[in-house]
């Protein structure tokens, strides 16, 4: 394990990021709070399995939509992140040790919740020489035992600080996607993503399907950080050499005033053009409307995405 030097900060409002006003959200990214027995009943199951979610640390705006459905995308390895990017809610710090049963408790949660689809998550650990690669793989496996119906999405780090073992030990434990989000431009990497590098994670996602092409990649950004119309496409390109079948795109939300500003409020018809754009690109799968998350619908998405590949094999 690595000897880190890390700031023990486990509130991100005490991040050391300059204070920002938000500008007002308009009417289309607003939605209501969760009040169903639905969402009740989800958010009961995690806490008696003590699991975290990333749809309360990120502050997601659909958390009462996919909660109400029984949905929930479970956050491994803790709730500190070793990173500090300025558009995440997660806070940063020194992590604790990993917890052993923990991959046997998303197990458990996922055949109580009956899903059909899960997406596992996780913050970065820097701290641990394989990223918490294994850990991933651990989680995987123990999913397949207990729920082997299920299908497996995981929305992995970037593994920087690893060797290619790593990334090699979660492709073998075979999730049906493997998702890693590339958030934005790579002109925004050093304010918005600085402890990461953009063409490491491009490489990321296009290794996997050098080691296994059955399993599918899945990647996401975010707009309104600062980006131009045209970067996002550049970025669809990039994806598109990478061999990526889905892209997401969603409205950056400000979590706090002292994150990543809100640079506007992207309409409803811009993520339509830049939908038909991506489904031009040759993409399998697009998502890209407002409240798009990594994890919104993805149950459904994968069900289109196996089609959609189907349909392509057959026109072969």
């Amino acid at each position: 394990m690595r000897d880190l030097k890390l700031p023990d900060q486990r509130h991100p409002e005490k991040a050391h990021r300059p204070d920002q006003e938000q500008p007002k959200k308009p009417s289309w990214i607003r939605v209501k709070a969760p009040t169903s027995q639905g969402y009740k009943e989800t958010r009961d199951i995690l806490k008696a399995n003590r699991l975290v979610t990333v749809c309360e640390e990120a502050g997601c705006p659909n958390v009462g939509e996919c909660w109400s459905a029984g949905h929930a995308t479970m956050m491994i390895m803790g709730d500190i992140c070793t990173r500090g990017c300025s558009f995440c809610n997660v806070a940063t710090g020194r992590p604790d040790a990993l917890d052993v049963f923990e991959p046997g408790r998303v197990a458990h949660a996922v055949q109580t919740l009956g899903l059909k689809h899960v997406v596992i998550t996780s913050v970065d650990r820097d701290d641990l020489a394989d990223g918490g690669a294994e850990h991933f793989a651990q989680t995987i496996r123990a999913i397949r035992h207990r729920a082997p119906d299920t299908t497996i999405e995981i929305l992995t780090p970037d593994f920087l600080k690893c060797d290619a073992s790593a990334l090699e030990m979660v492709v073998a434990a075979k999730p049906d996607v493997f998702n890693h989000n590339l958030e934005t431009v790579p002109g925004l990497y050093p304010t918005v993503r600085p402890g990461a590098r953009y063409f490491h994670s491009l490489r990321l996602l296009q290794r996997v399907k050098e080691i296994d092409p059955t399993i599918f990649t899945k990647s996401g950004i975010m707009v309104g950080l600062g980006e131009d119309a045209q970067g996002v496409r550049q970025v669809m390109d990039d994806m598109r050499a990478a061999d990526v079948d889905f892209l997401t795109i969603g409205q950056y939300l400000q979590p706090t005033p002292k994150h990543h500003r809100v640079d506007r409020f992207v309409t409803p018809e811009e993520f339509a053009s830049y939908e038909k754009a991506a489904w031009g690109k040759g993409f399998l799968m697009v998502s890209a409307t407002p409240l798009t998350r990594s994890s919104y619908h993805a149950g459904e998405d994968f069900a289109r995405l196996r089609a959609a590949r189907l349909e392509r094999l057959s026109q072969a």
